[in-house]
């Protein structure tokens, strides 16, 4: 069901039955890609797969509003189109959603089900919540071919991801090794370095941790002493991790330290355990870091871990996955909290005398970006992808072109010092790994053994060749890991279109002709897809990427439901109360501190609700900012003035329809000539923003053409060709046929931004069009080309009709400054043309104080002449205003241009100004006093102002 849901018009319907049949056959008809109008170009993209059981926000219409008009744009200008829909299953965001339900419905957690029956429960909840991002991509007006629409657990791509598994271990490029990990104790699983936000602390700081009431304190350096052990003396070392002191392995010192030249190859004693700990020696520690010498706990420090492994130190686990301290702490700490841990262990240092201390630290904390937990760091057997070749290689891909440019510095230093990529996930929702724990009849081998297949028999055929044994002495267990969500999100662009299959949408539209996406997915998803796309394709997955910036609030911060400032764009489209965006806070899964603290926000933000805006203005609005480099600080106001827009389209819609029912049809396009200057005027300024539009679309700088069109519109069309020609329509079929060609070609030039409202108004007007009705759907109507109007370019009068908008614009701020918004004063004009020699700043200045008059003057020189004219205009106030009021009014007005003349003179006035100011901030200095002091306002019975415009 597609739903109409264009801007506010007064006295129309916004439900329209037929509308919705319409637009429902366009999406079967026109969004397919094996659109019969096509000629043999292509355009294919895919949209960011979002959460399957999430909703969409701001940043995601966004997305949608910037892809779908590429796709239509290109659509209207011929190209067989291919917009992929998807939905990603985000293994670890739906887990954990599902898991929160069944513990506040039923009381029960993942453990008290078995895998097949957990599932069975995420299914359910797919299928009940799956489609409300489609209704909402819908809503949004996206031209997608919806036969494509793709699950990444639908049957097909899962043998896809199962392929691209395979065929990377059969090549090497994943291995299973025993390594650090980023652990989240709240998820009990491992997540990828880029999952993992550093949260800058300055020293002391209480934050919320998952599974604790009380904040937990960090930021704190604790120090200690390890007794020496055969001899008198202690070994002092610093951490902000005092719980892992459990699983110190060694003393580490710089071997230049001279404090420790001593101790070089003895041993100290654990306080708790009785283990004797060595003192080694590493060029790598840090001699300013605390007292110089540093605890190694290899397997819960990432940098311990590799200084383990050049001394050949074991590893010792105290922190299981669940956050719990293990049994090899002892009694007193097994089956505490990590965090709890940590006071019980600086308790029992006191008690042995072993305390030194503790102060505030800066440091940076590693924060899980899925749950909010702090990252802990464990040794687990995993696999890993080696991502130094593909990335080697995306780096060397010189056809890849990213927009802005300015990403691809840190597009390349980021690929040139990856790592290798853990992919396995202890999750059971998700793509379970394919590979096969093999267990041998007899053997009495303890290493790991693994084979991997396509299914289970295959990999028993693999296992019964690499280990030489019949097949039916074979036991296989698969890993119960599922793998990470990128993984399969990178093979998103070929596997939609049927990979490893050699489809014909495959040869057709792989590559994909463009990327757009956030700038915030540059490492989570675009560096992976074109690694893998590299590697299991042999092509880059797409020829272009284009980032568009985050969404933020009105306020500029980033959006987050604990803020309460994630907006639904269709809260935007069709409106909601203040009571029920409570509601929706409440319905969440936030923890219950953070809903009281983004239902505060929310009232404080839309205490009335959100008026409706619809989707042709929520979409123009978000188009209408500068996507790229700069983040988009969206406010609702700006989208209402853009619903004022969609009104003010119709009603200039409403006027052409009234003009061309008493006029006879109009002559077509390249059959209509502008005779009047208007006429030819109006015609050179659409023929302007055609080419302003062209060029913005070819440059994706799409808030160029929003920018365009609505000054057209509003400004060039409404509020000057309207006005001007509203005494003469009747005489001047000419007029009627220009002003028909004007709003039909601007309507299809919107379309791609406003395909409702222009669908609708674009229908209206076909009855009047001269073509052979073939194609009855504006959103595949050519788009319009500058060559289409190349008779309508007038540039002469276009430049020379500036003059004529300045009359206007001053009369109209006479009437502003003197209030008389609702009087119409006479006006008397007088003007003469001057021919002078190279104009001098003395000379404007002059001119500017002469006669208490606010002249405007601009030129352009022919030779060493210039020619100018000089045009005033009076207003007659005698009869309009109180003199006395208005006069106090320019006294006060004075007296502000006095003060910021007086400011600017002052800074011309300081010591060593122009040896010390630069000289452009001298430059804007000397021009802002010259303004000043042309600003003094003078008040009489005739209110005039001089202006002077060039004449070519």
């Amino acid at each position: 069901k597609i739903t109409y849901t264009a801007a506010l018009v007064p006295g129309e319907k916004k439900g329209n039955r037929m509308l919705f049949l319409f637009l429902f056959c366009l999406a079967l008809l026109f969004f397919d890609s094996k659109q019969p109008h096509a000629v043999d170009k292509y355009f294919s993209l895919c949209i960011p797969p979002p959460n399957v059981t999430g909703t969409l926000h701001l940043g995601h219409a966004l997305t949608v509003a910037i892809e779908d008009a590429l796709a239509r744009w290109r659509r209207m200008q011929g190209y067989k189109v291919l917009w992929l829909p998807g939905c990603d299953h985000a293994g670890i965001a739906t887990q954990s959603v599902v898991e929160r339900k069944l513990m506040r419905e039923q009381g029960q957690c993942r453990q008290d089900y078995s895998r097949e029956e957990f599932l069975k429960q995420v299914w359910r909840w797919k299928n009940e919540k799956g489609d409300e991002i489609y209704y909402q991509l819908r809503k949004l007006g996206a031209s997608l071919d919806w036969s494509r629409a793709c699950f990444t657990m639908d049957p097909g791509f899962s043998s896809a991801v199962t392929e691209a598994f395979i065929r990377l271990c059969d090549s090497g490029l994943i291995y299973r090794s025993e390594g650090l990990v980023n652990w989240s104790c709240a998820l009990e699983s491992a997540i990828s370095d880029i999952e993992v936000d550093s949260k800058e602390l300055s020293g002391r700081t209480l934050l919320s941790v998952p599974g604790y009431e009380q904040k937990v304190e960090f930021g704190i350096m604790v120090t200690f002493a390890y007794p020496l052990e055969g001899q008198q003396g202690e070994v002092a070392v610093s951490t902000t991790r005092p719980e892992t002191m459990l699983g110190d392995v060694a003393i580490a010192i710089h071997p230049d330290d001279t404090r420790y030249k001593d101790l070089h190859g003895k041993h100290c004693r654990h306080p708790f355990t009785e283990r004797l700990l060595p003192i080694v020696t590493d060029s790598m520690v840090d001699m300013a870091f605390g007292t110089g010498a540093v605890k190694v706990t290899p397997a819960h420090d990432h940098t311990d871990f590799l200084l383990s492994q050049r001394h050949s130190l074991p590893s010792l686990t105290v922190i299981g996955g669940n956050g719990i301290m293990t049994s090899d702490c002892g009694q007193w700490l097994e089956g505490v909290k990590r965090f709890d841990a940590r006071e019980r262990v600086i308790t029992a240092l006191m008690e042995r005398k072993l305390f030194r201390g503790k102060k505030e630290h800066p440091m940076s904390l590693p924060i899980c970006s899925r749950s909010g937990d702090v990252i802990e760091p464990l040794l687990k057997k995993q696999w890993f992808v080696r991502c130094q070749e593909m990335s080697r290689k995306a780096v060397e891909e010189g056809d890849l072109q990213i927009i802005p440019h300015f990403y691809t510095k840190m597009w390349k230093s980021w690929l040139s010092n990856i790592s290798d990529w853990c992919i396995s996930r202890q999750l059971w929702w998700g793509h379970q790994i394919p590979a096969y724990r093999v267990t041998l009849e007899n053997s009495k081998d303890t290493e790991e053994q693994w084979v991997w297949g396509r299914s289970a028999a295959e990999a028993r055929q693999r296992a019964a060749v690499k280990f030489g044994v019949n097949p039916d002495a074979i036991t296989l267990t698969q890993d119960p890991d599922v793998l990470d969500t990128w993984f399969s999100s990178g093979l998103f662009p070929f596997a939609m279109l049927g990979w490893p299959q050699q489809t014909e949408d495959l040869k057709q539209f792989y590559p994909n002709s463009i990327l757009e996406t956030g700038s915030d997915l540059i490492f989570f998803w675009v560096a992976r897809m074109v690694m893998l796309g590299r590697e299991l394709t042999g092509q880059l997955p797409f020829k272009q990427v284009l980032f568009h910036s985050l969404v933020r609030d009105k306020y500029g911060r980033k959006m987050s439901k604990s803020l309460g400032n994630v907006i639904d764009p269709l809260d935007v489209i069709s409106g909601v109360s203040s009571e029920r965006l409570q509601e929706k806070v409440r319905e969440g899964n936030l923890d219950p501190r953070e809903s009281i603290v983004a239902m505060e926000a929310q009232k404080k933000d839309f205490p009335k609700g959100i008026p409706e805006c619809g989707t042709d203005a929520l979409r123009f609005a978000l188009c209408s900012y500068k996507a790229q480099g700069e983040d988009v600080s969206l406010s609702v106001s700006h989208v209402l003035s853009c619903r004022h827009f969609c009104n003010k389209m119709w009603q200039t819609v409403r006027f052409t329809l009234a003009t061309l029912h008493d006029a006879s049809l109009p002559t077509s396009l390249a059959e209509t000539y502008p005779l009047s200057s208007m006429d030819r005027w109006i015609c050179s300024r659409l023929h302007s923003t055609v080419q302003q539009c062209e060029r913005g679309f070819e440059s994706y700088e799409l808030h160029t053409v929003t920018s365009a069109l609505h000054s057209f519109w509003l400004h060039s069309l409404c509020d000057v060709y309207l006005e001007s020609i509203k005494p003469v329509l009747k005489e001047r079929q000419v007029a009627a046929s220009v002003l028909y060609h004007s709003v039909s070609i601007s309507l299809a030039l919107l379309s791609p931004f406003m395909p409702f409202l222009t669908e609708e108004l674009w229908q209206r007007l076909l009855p009047y069009t001269d073509s052979d009705g073939t194609s009855r759907s504006l959103c595949v109507q050519p788009y319009p080309k500058t060559s289409q109007l190349e008779h309508w370019c007038f540039p002469k009068e276009e430049a020379d009709f500036s003059l004529v908008e300045e009359v206007v614009r001053v009369a109209r701020l006479l009437r502003a400054q003197c209030q008389l918004t609702k009087e119409r004063p006479d006006c008397e004009r007088t003007s003469s043309f001057w021919r002078i020699h190279r104009l001098s700043s003395s000379t404007y200045g002059q001119c500017c104080r002469g006669g208490g008059s606010l002249p405007l003057l601009t030129s352009q020189r022919s030779g060493n002449a210039e020619l100018l004219m000089t045009l005033s205009l009076s207003v007659n106030l005698q009869n309009g205003i109180n003199a006395d009021k208005q006069r106090a009014l320019l006294s006060q007005r004075r007296e502000k241009l006095a003060s910021k003349l007086k400011q600017a003179l002052a800074c011309t006035q300081k010591p060593n100004y122009t040896e010390k100011v630069p000289d452009k901030v001298r430059k804007d200095t000397e021009n802002k006093v010259g303004t000043e002091e042309n600003g003094q306002m003078h008040f009489t019975k005739n209110c005039t102002y001089h202006i002077s415009h060039k004449m070519k």
